[in-house]
């Protein structure tokens, strides 16, 4: 029975390639297997326990797989953006609370500047002949042997921001995520001959569950190169031939723009295309189905359950453009504010619950008690359901940014302009974008002389590049409503391209 993580990679035979790294090794299920036990036990040697919070400031590449699989074993995973800032980083590592961190060898200087004192930084690395290499100039090792975790464990800690508070840890256990992978695997009927080439970073939850773990756990293969742009996905494509890829819709747009053929090379065993991570329209669906001759599935998700909650489903089943489909394995439905139920047709914030679905925020009892109604998730998007069960999102009560499936806490971007010394008052909003989604922007009120370029290159020293703003307006007051109160949205409003 399928309980923890490790279990997921049970069902891979142990001479099927588990994971292929262009121009690197190539992993079968036994090596998989080997490497995961291998890893565990050396970060249990340098002193990691159960109750440790493992940081990863990893690349994609079987690195970023195996030893999250390792951490998860013994400890709990805690991946990070390695295109972080140091400010960025010593937040995370300090609110985690983690005292290891793996950074690739000689890379990492600002994650390593950001870790706590006392803490051990470990060089990790697999190298072209498959071995594994971990080693710390700190630490030499104290042979503490290894306490697997078990269902209720926490594997994984990842942050999820709001916007009127610090980013929320969501901690998610073993259980959680065996569920939801579960719910990929039997939504979208993978299996063993299934190739999943993986075109999302490993440190978020849509590469990680659905790129990487689903293909494991039905016994298929990975392919994750170390480096994915959208220039090299064709090239990849011709030569693994996926059956199946997941993206966000802005990579996908990307990966559409390089080529001018229908059905280019590398689209010979595709069965489907799924999109996730934010909204994709009806009329890039329909381009991308023409050029690829294959369904192209959209699904909701967010790591507060785990990734994937809601799927258009593959042929035979209906798929509504303009819809994320009917809930995986996981119950969907519309409350009012007031908490009741709605019924279908009426339009309310989305709710959800299942076994996917976090037990609650890590040390964050506000959140909990207004996230939380009568056992059901408060998701915080606006939507309606269908009498099939069809769920199509029209909004979100949050005012997270959404720039191409990267999601900006707009008081993160506050906190940063208003550190500069010229700067009073800062509200950064999203603006419409062609290609992103969103952009984001920030309205400035100086306290002292001070120009754009100026604020944005503060911005660029603190900030990883996609939570930069784009635009900066210098303003003499921040638009207000009647009752003295800041409304992003109509802060957006006043700035919007007319």
């Amino acid at each position: 029975m399928t309980q923890t993580l490790t279990d997921l990679l049970e069902r891979g035979s142990a001479d099927r390639s588990a994971i292929l790294v262009p121009g690197g090794p190539v992993l079968t299920y036994a090596r998989l297997r080997q490497l995961v036990a291998e890893g565990a036990e050396r970060l249990a040697a340098f002193g990691v326990g159960p109750l440790d919070r493992v940081a990863m400031a990893l690349p994609n590449g079987p690195e970023a797989i195996v030893l999250f699989l390792s951490a998860a074993l013994g400890a709990t995973a805690c991946p990070l953006n390695p295109a972080y800032k140091e400010d960025e980083f010593r937040f995370y590592l300090e609110d985690t609370g983690a005292r290891v961190l793996l950074v690739p060898p000689g890379e990492g200087e600002a994650a390593r500047r950001a870790l706590p004192q006392g803490g051990i930084v470990i060089e990790a690395e697999i190298d072209s002949r498959g071995e594994l290499r971990l080693e710390s100039a700190e630490f030499g090792g104290t042979g503490r042997p290894v306490q697997p975790s078990g269902p209720d464990d926490v594997a994984l800690v990842l942050h999820t921001s709001g916007t009127t508070s610090r980013p929320k840890r969501v901690p998610l256990r073993h259980r959680n995520l065996v569920a939801s992978v579960g719910n990929i695997t039997a939504h979208y009927q993978l299996t063993e001959e299934d190739v999943s080439l993986c075109a999302m970073p490993l440190f978020h939850v849509h590469g990680l569950v659905a790129s990487a773990l689903s293909a494991l756990a039905a016994g298929g293969t990975v392919v994750t190169p170390r480096k994915f742009t959208p220039l090299n996905f064709w090239p990849l494509a011709r030569e693994y031939r996926p059956p199946w890829f997941s993206a966000s819709p802005t990579p996908q747009r990307m990966i559409l723009m390089r080529t001018s053929e229908d059905r280019p090379g590398g689209t010979e065993r595709l069965r489907f295309v799924r999109t996730c991570s934010s909204a994709l329209t009806p009329a890039q669906m329909a381009e991308m189905e023409a050029r690829y001759g294959v369904p192209v599935l959209e699904a909701y998700g967010m790591t507060e359950a785990s990734h994937q909650m809601a799927s258009n489903p593959l042929p035979p089943g209906r798929r509504q453009p303009g819809s994320v489909g009917p809930g995986t394995g996981v119950e969907i439905a519309t409350m009012s504010e007031a908490g009741q139920l709605l019924p279908p047709g009426t339009a309310g914030e989305v709710v959800i619950r299942g076994p996917n679905v976090i037990d609650g925020y890590e040390s964050n009892a506000e959140a909990n008690a207004a996230s939380f109604t009568e056992g059901w998730f408060r998701t915080g998007d606006l939507g309606m359901l269908d009498e099939d069960g069809y769920l199509t999102l029209s909004g979100r009560l949050k005012e997270l940014i959404n720039r191409g499936g990267e999601k900006i806490a707009p008081l993160e971007v506050d906190a940063v302009l208003e550190a500069h010394r010229a700067v009073a008052e800062a509200v950064s909003f999203g603006l419409p974008h062609p290609t992103w989604g969103e952009q984001v922007a920030a309205a400035v009120v100086l306290s002292s002389p001070a120009d754009e370029q100026e604020l944005l290159a503060y911005c660029r020293e603190h900030l990883a590049e996609f939570k930069v703003p784009t635009t900066i307006y210098l303003v003499e007051a921040i638009p207000r409503t009647a009752t003295g109160k800041v409304q992003r949205r109509f802060v957006a409003e006043a700035f919007a391209p007319k």
